[in-house]
């Protein structure tokens, strides 16, 4: 009896061994697998806030910034094309033809204008002296697209400029700065054989801030007359150009229509793709051009 006792002892210390083994071997793997769960939260809640910040910086409201701004244009006005030159400085370039001034056709006055005079000197069969002046006027707005003002017409002068210096069939062409005159001023000077005719045609393009002023001045001797001089053509065509550059300023409320404008890159406005008139001379006798200068390309 005392040897079954200590059996039923002894199996009943095994048996609670074997539960305290089974327990103590339990634990690690419960440990495991609870180490387990907490680093699988932890990457999963850490992966969530990471899709949670890329979805909110995805479908998030993007940070407002300022519309882009230009610097507003400094003219805003053209002046009469017809009454941009003296009585005095048109009688010195078309002394025959200061009551024929003609007004450009243009949908649009305050941003391109154009006015024309000729006048013929008629000497019978001694000959003829004639003379063709035309000023145009264009002005440029500020835009956010294509830039300030001034930097618009800077590259519609240098255009006009480069259309001066490759007419057709024109001989001798000379450009030069002209000095004292707007922001920049170029005359394009050159000779155009017709058969009414030589003639020496002078084209002035100056820039004052957003405005460009362009003029075509040329004369010619007919039926034996000598043909002038290109040199007093180009004096008179430059002070025509101050005097017209002065208008536009005066047109604004400035003074002398000096500009300290730098020289800005950029592109033509649209009001650029129509050019307030065709620079060209018109011939006394059949209203053909016999010199064609710059005009406004699209």
């Amino acid at each position: 009896m005392q040897r079954a006792a200590q059996r039923d002892d002894r199996a009943q210390r095994a048996q609670r061994l074997r539960r305290v083994l089974v327990c103590a071997a339990a634990v690690p793997a419960v440990l495991i697998t609870a180490a387990c769960s907490s680093d699988s939260g932890d990457s999963k809640d850490k992966g969530g806030a990471s899709a949670q910040q890329t979805a909110g910086g995805s479908t998030g409201q993007p940070s407002s910034s300022a519309s882009p701004t230009v610097q507003a244009a400094a003219y805003r006005k053209l002046p009469e094309p017809c009454t941009v030159l003296s009585k005095k400085t048109l009688t010195d370039l078309v002394p025959k033809g200061v009551k024929s001034a003609k007004e450009g056709k243009s949908d649009d006055t305050a941003s391109r204008s154009s006015c024309s005079w000729n006048s013929l000197d008629n000497n019978g069969v001694k000959g003829s002296q004639f003379r063709w002046l035309n000023v145009s006027l264009l002005r440029f707005d500020s835009d956010a697209n294509r830039g300030a003002g001034d930097k618009q017409a800077h590259a519609y002068f240098t255009q006009q400029v480069s259309d001066a210096q490759n007419v057709s069939g024109a001989k001798n062409t000379k450009a030069e700065p002209v000095t004292g005159t707007g922001a920049e001023a170029t005359v394009v000077r050159y000779d155009l054989k017709k058969k009414e005719g030589a003639f020496k045609q002078q084209t002035v393009v100056a820039r004052v801030e957003n405005v460009v002023v362009t003029l075509d001045y040329n004369g010619a001797g007919l039926a034996g007359e000598k043909t002038p001089g290109a040199d007093d053509l180009a004096k008179a065509a430059e002070k025509a150009v101050k005097e017209a550059i002065a208008a536009v300023s005066a047109a604004n409320g400035s003074g002398s229509g000096t500009s300290s404008s730098t020289k800005p890159s950029g592109s033509p406005s649209k009001s650029a793709s129509k050019s307030p008139s065709k620079s060209a001379s018109k011939s006394p006798s059949s209203g053909a051009s016999p010199s064609k200068s710059a005009t406004a390309k699209n």
